[in-house]
């Protein structure tokens, strides 16, 4: 099989805030999927690994569900991005770290979500502009 080279994907990145605040929970491996997560419209992301059940799901959704932190929110990397690109993340992870940003990361076939706790969404959203990435 040919190898296929990578796509350094071009500078600079656009975002967007989501409006809703998130929340991350953990559940047990093999607990159930709450029926009011899949029932739900909006962002959720669903993972599951033989040591957690994780779910990112609106906060109001995310009551009486096991270990939980509220007081999320996502900034959406616009996509699509092809699968052969690289440094998408890097790009906007780096101005982050060098913030002192902690950040939780989802991707999805499309695109990449980067979220950050509320009280440090502004000081994100500087630091992505002041690397050259625009809100949109």
């Amino acid at each position: 099989m040919p190898h296929q080279r990578s796509e350094v994907h071009p500078r600079p990145l656009e975002f967007l805030v989501l409006a809703e605040e998130l929340a991350i929970t953990r559940l047990d491996a093999g607990a159930p999927i709450p029926d009011r997560i899949l029932a739900a419209g909006g962002f959720c992301s669903i993972s599951r690994t033989n040591d957690e059940l994780s779910i990112v799901c609106e906060a109001g959704l995310a009551a009486g569900m096991g270990t939980t932190e509220r007081g999320w929110r996502a900034i959406k990397l616009v996509g699509p991005f092809a699968f052969n690109q690289t440094g998408i993340l890097s790009s906007c992870l780096d101005p982050l770290a060098r913030s002192g940003i902690g950040i939780f990361a989802v991707s999805t076939y499309d695109t990449d979500y980067i979220l950050v706790k509320s009280c440090c969404l502004d000081a994100a959203v500087s630091s992505l502009q002041a690397a050259g990435h625009r809100r949109v």
